[in-house]
């Protein structure tokens, strides 16, 4: 059985950072990747990265978050900097085999929440 289990949500405030994790029970991903969904709003994919390192990144995040993945490809992190109140949210893990779309994907994390004060 696949599992994904996040790490490292809080609360902090307006302009510090926070690291989320993720590991996964296997490696077989291609894909990897984080989702946010805040209370009344859509689920929004943040950020994806590949097996071959290739990442691809929202609007709303590109240049203050940072998607990695650990060298074992069973872990995959996201630095958040520049932390806004607008991106408190559920933030979730996820994985694919082959790709990861706005959509969803094969596997997810039960999620780790992320509250940021102003």
């Amino acid at each position: 059985q696949v599992q994904l289990m996040e790490s490292g949500g809080g609360l902090v405030q307006a302009g510090e950072s926070l690291r989320l994790s993720c590991a996964a029970s296997i490696s077989s991903f291609n894909a990897m990747g984080w989702y946010r969904q805040a209370p009344g709003k859509q689920r929004e994919l943040l950020a994806t990265i590949t097996t071959g390192g290739t990442t691809n990144y929202a609007d709303s995040v590109k240049g203050r978050f940072t998607i990695s993945r650990g060298n074992a490809k069973k872990a995959v992190y996201l630095q958040m900097n520049s932390l806004k109140p607008e991106d408190t949210a559920v933030y979730y893990c996820a994985a694919d085999r082959v790709s990861i779309v706005p959509g969803g994907a094969e596997y997810w994390g039960k999620g780790t929440l992320v509250t940021v004060s102003s």
